[in-house]
């Protein structure tokens, strides 16, 4: 009876664990795409935004919502140039095939009123579909310069 119960508490352990590894894997995965958003926008990477970015995303900023093209546009046209970007201490909280990243986006650059340095709070819903994560909605927080 004993040899019984670890082995079902071994089998139990293991299908835990590996179920554990592959939430580490996709987490780390959403991690990584994170920090391709904030290269993209060094690079002004229209591909990468292409890639990231679900059809029908929607991005809210403070007071403004903006589709899929208008993000799209302003990374690749906009008016101000990101010279740096990092993302910091963000976490990964999983719902099945759906994800929420939260954490902060630090930018500097400039732009028509010269240097600048923001800082945003950030949450990011990402979905995956057809083993593919895409992100499908954003909302940036711009800490004004004040509270930093």
């Amino acid at each position: 009876m004993k040899f019984l119960l670890a082995a079902a508490l071994l089998a139990t352990l293991a299908v835990y664990s590996q179920t554990l590894s592959v939430q580490d894997t996709q987490a780390r995965v959403l991690l990584r795409l994170e920090d391709d958003w904030a290269l993209g926008l060094i690079h002004r990477d229209a591909a990468v935004f292409r890639r990231l970015l679900a059809d029908g995303f929607i991005y809210t900023e403070d007071d403004r919502t903006v589709s899929r093209d208008d993000v799209l546009h302003d990374v690749v046209a906009g008016p101000d140039t990101v010279t740096a970007a990092h993302n910091e201490a963000m976490r990964v909280h999983r719902f099945g095939a759906t994800a929420v990243v939260t954490g902060w986006l630090v930018v500097g650059g400039h732009g028509p009123s010269g240097s600048f340095d923001r800082r945003y709070r950030f949450t990011d819903t990402w979905v995956s579909r057809d083993a593919r994560w895409q992100i499908v909605a954003a909302h940036d927080y711009l800490v004004p310069a004040t509270h930093r």
